[in-house]
């Protein structure tokens, strides 16, 4: 890929673009036949389990804690190292954030922070699979048991992985996708929800639009009140061609992935700290390093900047969370998750799409080296 390389692309075929051209001429361009056919397709992926889709995993996690009552005087326990959504919401439904301090190594939240930050007010567990790389299900949910808690799995980006070959979604108990247009697949906007049963998914059908409930002689009623979050037919049919090519998308990831840690060896020998290297289970949604910050002389913004220069775009997924002034106001401080917050100051997303040549990751890990062994002290 010559020209401006970004961190992500979304890949739409030309089958999909007219399919949405069809569904632009069909008429029915809300909520129909397409969003039922790719909940269908969900289902089947997850084994059978029932499947609602939302306009974003956003709202599927809001859905998600309707569906478990969190309220006023609860806390749910989740990660420093996330987008804003995974808080926000929880703050949204009334609740308070926890925030467990991860594990350096994997980067997702740790069990044993999170075993140490129960108390009686606890009523579920936000784990999230950073960058696909899937949460420690086993260990949680053995907490939760204990606890009598709720799951709540932020696997926005974990469309595609896998815990001990068990694809994420097939097992467990909510599961909560995103579908943003920087997601491994997409629908350009978009999520769906994983339940365990069809009362759960009922509810949620009714939660998503409204809360409305409609008898056979045109009435209406409103038993409690739900939101907007009802996904499109475009959005869907959007869907449907990119999770038939799901399997293509998560192999070629793996390859990109193993050849950034063979073209990363180099800097990685000087202190470049590079990811868990999970072929297996991870979806490889993100490829993410640390800088060792304090032997180099330049800061994360200026090696941002030196990597546009050559051509190409870069990210940070995420600072520290609960270092937001939002949460800062809950009473978080420096100090209290220590591993995500120099996790979240040093970490740097370089890219990583389908569309992607060998050629095109060897460029990056090229500029990425060089930058580094200019700037160590």
């Amino acid at each position: 890929m010559t020209g401006f390389l970004p961190f992500t692309r979304p890949d739409l075929d030309e089958e999909t673009i007219a399919g949405v051209a069809e569904v632009l001429r069909s008429g029915w361009i809300t909520s129909g036949p397409q969003v039922r056919a790719f909940e269908a397709a969900l289902s089947s992926l997850f084994c059978g389990r029932p499947v609602r889709s939302a306009n974003s995993g956003t709202a599927t996690l809001e859905l998600a804690l309707a569906l478990c009552g969190i309220g006023p005087g609860d806390e749910v326990i989740t990660t420093p190292l996330t987008w804003a959504a995974t808080p926000n919401v929880i703050v949204r439904a009334g609740a308070r954030p926890v925030f467990a301090d991860v594990d350096p190594r994997t980067r997702n939240i740790d069990p044993a922070c999170v075993e140490a930050a129960v108390t009686p007010h606890t009523r579920a567990l936000m784990p999230v699979d950073l960058a696909g790389l899937p949460a420690e299900r086993d260990r949680l949910y053995d907490i939760a048991r204990r606890h009598g808690l709720r799951v709540i799995e932020d696997a926005a980006q974990s469309m595609g992985a896998s815990w001990r070959g068990r694809p994420i979604g097939s097992f467990g108990d909510l599961v909560s996708f995103s579908f943003h247009a920087n997601k491994n697949i997409t629908t350009g906007e978009g999520g769906c929800l994983v339940m365990n049963d069809e009362i759960e998914a009922t509810r949620c059908e009714r939660l998503r639009l409204q809360g409305v409930l409609r008898d056979d002689d045109g009435g209406m009623d409103v038993a409690e009140i739900g939101g907007k979050f009802n996904l499109t037919d475009i959005a869907a049919r959007i869907g449907l061609g990119q999770l038939a090519r799901l399997e293509e998308f998560t192999i070629r990831r793996r390859v990109l992935a193993r050849h950034y840690f063979a073209g990363l060896d180099g800097a990685a020998a000087l202190g470049l700290d590079l990811p868990a290297a999970d072929f297996t289970d991870s979806n490889w949604h993100m490829s993410q390093v640390l800088l060792p910050l304090a032997r180099l002389d330049i800061g994360r913004g200026d090696f941002l900047r030196a990597l546009k220069a050559r051509g190409i775009g870069a990210g940070v997924h995420y600072p520290a969370a609960h270092l937001f002034t939002a949460y800062r106001a809950l009473g978080w401080r420096e100090g209290m998750c220590p591993h995500a917050e120099r996790i979240g100051a040093e970490i740097v997303t370089l890219p990583l799409f389908p569309a992607m040549s060998e050629d095109d990751v060897e460029r990056v890990c090229a500029a990425v080296t060089d930058i580094f062994e200019h700037h160590l002290r």
